[in-house]
Parts: C-alpha cells; structure tokens; sequence
C-alpha cells in the first residue's frame, strides 16, 4: 500500500461504538468479535470489546461482491475506514471523497491489503487488521496512536483495472521547435531541449495519443514523467528512476497549474509533452528543493497510465 500519509487525507473525527465494561486481554481477540455495521458505500461503524489486539495480520470478507476478480497487478480503487483497535476511535476515512487506489502488488502496496484482495470480488467490503508488528502504525501521525496499535480497517472495493506500464497509442509528430524525447525500451524518456528563448505560454504536445478515457478534473490519476529544466537541460525528478509511478489528484490544484492545465482533458494511454513557464510552474519563489529558481522554465514528459 501506498504511505498511510498519502491515502488517509480526510478527518471526519468520528468514533467507533465500543463496550469498555469487561475489557479483553491484547491479543486474545479475533476479527469475529467485530461486528461491522453499514451497507457498502456507506460509513461503517464497529461494536467490538475494547481493546482490539491481533499479533498478525489478518481479514475477514464482510460482504461478497458480485464484480469482476481480482488479480495480482490490478488496480483496485476503494473506499476505507481505519479505527484504532485500542481505543475504537475512527482514525480517518475515504467515504465522500474521491476513491483512493491501489496496485495488488505486494512491492507497491501494503501485503495485508494485497492479500485481502486478490482472489476477491469488486463490490467486496473486507475487514483488515493490521497488526503492529507489521510496522504500518509507525506511519500514522495522529494524535493518540501508539505504535503498539492494532489499526482496523473497514475497505469497500469499487473498481479495478490493469494500469498500464508505458504511454500506449498511436505517435504524433509534434511541432518544430520543441523539445526532443527519446525513449528508453522500457519506455522512460529522454529529454534534450532546444538552444534559444523558452516558451513564455503553456505548451501541451501530445507524443503518444492514448484510446483510454478522458481524464477528468477530481480523478486521481497514475502518471510516470520525467522533468528537466528548458535552460540547463538538467533533470530535476523522475518517477521512472524512482521505479515507481505517481499517483495524485489532478485538476483540484494539488499539483502545479501547468499540469491541472495540460493533463485534463487527455486520454488515458497518452503521452504528453509539457513546456510550463514559471507563472504555471513553481512561480517567483522556484522550489529550491529541486533547484528551480523563480525565472525556469520547465519540460515534463507525462505518461498517463490510469485515471480513476
């Protein structure tokens, strides 16, 4: 699973109903001693003894969806609950926002959710616990959760697709002028910008032209990219050498104007060239961290693998 700190972005500060009356010994419990109250779709709510301890992690299926199956190396989007198994209190939640994602991939995701899923259905709401050996509390920085916790999770299961690995689709000759891009076999590009005067508006040139859906402002997207700078060439991030995609909301203004700008509106499967000047990039102040200065002018080769 991705880092606890990315997928739980909504406070809803509710808590879980927990008798505290004959208090179980840690450890003793099972997921059979939580009963999970709500349809699929709607907030849970939890009745169990506190406190919840489990010493690995496991799940329980809640209710069987009637979707299509899972598979390792899909991309599952969801919704979840997390509770804290000592104290019954809801950590965070998805519901009402858009669904998180994740890949069945035990190298990209969290093994407890990778496992809880793959064999199973879309529209399957699972039960996980996870225990704190698995050092996945150590993540969570809300106030009030030990690293010794037990975390409850309560997952709907929404959809599931195989994202792509590389931008799929017919090419497109761009424009004189441009960058050139070359592309590595496994497709990671290689950028060499042109001598001369950076752009001074926002250049959107598609490389690859995807079949996929129109990405949409609010989805979450999956994009790998590399950056580099228009003057220097110098490169700056890439996911590709990270070895891992990106993933994030687009067009709510989480990332910079120029890529809410160029992204919506494109085709999943696309590849697509970006020349953002400074006003829809870091702006006056650059991003020192990545050694952009308020003046450059910035390239990105976004490969759009998935949007949800």
């Amino acid at each position: 699973m991705r880092r606890l700190a990315v997928l739980l972005t909504v406070l809803l500060g509710t808590s879980v109903l927990v008798s505290t009356a004959l208090p179980a010994a840690a450890g003793k419990t099972t997921l059979d001693d939580v009963t999970v109250n709500g349809a699929f779709g709607e907030v849970p709510t939890l009745d169990y003894q506190a406190p919840f301890s489990a010493k690995k992690t496991a799940h329980r299926d809640l209710i069987e969806g009637d979707g299509e199956k899972l598979k390792k190396g899909d991309r599952v989007s969801f919704d979840f609950a997390v509770f804290d198994g000592r104290t019954g209190e809801q950590i965070e939640s998805s519901f009402g926002t858009p669904a998180q994602s994740l890949v069945l991939d035990a190298k990209q995701a969290y093994p407890g959710f990778v496992k809880a899923f793959v064999g199973s259905t879309v529209g399957t709401r699972v039960l996980i616990a996870a225990a704190s050996e698995d050092g996945l509390t150590e993540r969570v920085t809300m106030p009030g959760v030990k690293k010794s916790d037990t975390l409850l999770f309560v997952v709907d299961a929404k959809g599931a697709t195989q994202s792509l690995e590389k931008a799929e689709g017919e090419p497109v000759t761009p424009a004189a002028g441009l960058p050139k891009v070359k592309l590595a076999k496994n497709g990671a590009p290689k950028i060499k910008t042109p001598k001369g005067d950076a752009p001074t508006e926002l250049v959107v040139q598609p490389l690859i032209q995807g079949t996929g859906p129109v990405v949409e402002a609010g989805q979450m997207i999956v994009v790998h990219y590399t950056g580099v700078v228009w003057d220097s060439n110098k490169q700056f991030d890439s996911s590709w050498e990270r070895g891992q995609p990106a993933e994030f909301a687009i067009g709510t203004g989480s990332v910079i104007a120029g890529w809410d700008e160029g992204l919506v509106g494109q085709t999943v499967g696309s590849q697509i060239l970006l020349v953002v000047p400074p006003d829809k990039g870091y702006g006056e102040s650059g991003n020192s961290s990545g050694g952009i200065s308020g003046t450059d002018t910035l390239v990105f080769v976004v490969d759009i693998l998935d949007a949800s």
